[in-house]
């Protein structure tokens, strides 16, 4: 343990907050869909917000915003009228894609069972 902390010896608090801005992009309502619609190829906007159901284009255009500012997403402006603007996930947001295949797989494997221990919570408190 480091002094003063109950953190294990193996985990730096610097590493912990990088691992807070990391989840902030998992974590958020839209970006791992995003960076899934975008990592199959170059994507343009109408397409990414049909793609994903009940994003609003108001969020659709923040999420991008975000996600090319954190390099998960390059955009590009092609020079037509009116401009035509694709996006594509970087090799940096398919590596995190891959990385929440774990977690999304041990999600869905422990569904039920942390549903079943809220439901025991829950009636218990009552």
């Amino acid at each position: 343990m480091h002094a003063g902390s109950r953190l294990p010896d193996d985990v730096e608090p610097d590493t912990c907050a990088a691992f807070r801005d990391a989840l902030d992009r998992v974590g958020s309502k839209w970006g791992i869909a995003v960076i899934a619609a975008a990592g199959e190829g170059p994507i343009r906007f109408g397409e990414l917000h049909r793609t994903i159901p009940g994003i609003s284009r108001r969020m659709l255009t923040l999420t991008l915003r975000t996600l090319e500012r954190d390099g998960l997403l390059t955009r590009t402006v092609h020079p037509t009228v009116p401009p035509q603007v694709e996006y594509t996930a970087t090799d940096l947001a398919r590596d995190l894609f891959a990385s929440t295949r774990a977690l999304s797989a041990w999600a869905e494997n422990n569904h039920e069972k942390i549903a079943a221990a809220r439901a025991a919570y829950d009636d218990a408190a009552t």
